[in-house]
């Protein structure tokens, strides 16, 4: 496929699309009715200002996620919801490449930020990731970069996910283990003691048998009384 056949089948594409009932069609269409200019020509407009953002413009990184993101996501959406599953592989094809593309970016973003046009580039780069042709970006990239690795390593990465669950399960029952146990001895801490029991009070009959008995006088005592 020559590069003539490429930007045919993107015009195709872009054609189709704004042909079809979405969000962006009906925006375009209102404003083709207010300032009488055709649609096709306001979203070549718009396409060429964003070009220009992303080379001038001041949160070219914010406009380049975007378009990297939201046309993907739509699509794959109706991939979803679409009896094709040809699709659903497409897409997640490019979510692939472009998880390891953002992992990659990030280590590398603090150098490639001072690269000239780096937005724009990298705009293009996820254009070519998604464009509908044969010799799609996200498909090469796959094949040739993501899938080898991956067949390479694939027992590897599964006998490591699978000891790092094995352990991440045990330490969390280890740890739900402990924090019951913490919480019961907190428990039989605060928990108070039962209050003590006060004897009740003897009988009338035990009581008055313990009061002492007033003491006769003695025979001195009587002999004084006498006497005087």
């Amino acid at each position: 496929m020559g590069l003539l056949d490429v930007f045919n089948s993107i015009k195709v594409k872009a054609e189709n699309f704004l042909n079809e009932k979405n969000v962006v069609t009906d925006f375009l269409a209102k404003l083709e009715e207010k300032t009488g200019i055709k649609k096709k020509i306001i979203a070549a407009g718009a396409v060429s200002l964003t070009g220009l953002y992303l080379v001038y413009g001041y949160g070219a990184s914010l406009v380049c996620n975007l378009i990297g993101f939201v046309y993907p996501a739509y699509y794959s959406i109706k991939a979803i919801e679409s009896l094709n599953k040809e699709d659903d592989t497409k897409w997640l094809t490019y979510w692939v490449v472009y998880g390891v593309f953002s992992l990659g970016e990030f280590f590398s973003d603090i150098f490639l930020y001072w690269f000239p046009f780096y937005y724009a580039f990298k705009c293009l780069f996820l254009l070519w990731c998604m464009a509908p042709m044969s010799w799609n970006g996200s498909q090469i990239i796959y094949n040739k970069v993501v899938r080898p690795i991956f067949l390479r390593h694939e027992a590897t990465v599964d006998n490591m996910v699978s000891d790092i669950s094995g352990k991440a399960m045990s330490a969390a029952e280890n740890l739900t283990r402990e924090v019951l146990s913490t919480l019961v001895k907190n428990k039989s801490l605060v928990t108070p003691a039962p209050p003590e029991t006060k004897s009740l009070p003897s009988s009338s009959g035990e009581t008055s048998s313990a009061k002492v008995a007033p003491s006769l006088p003695s025979e001195e005592q009587r002999e004084e009384l006498s006497v005087d």
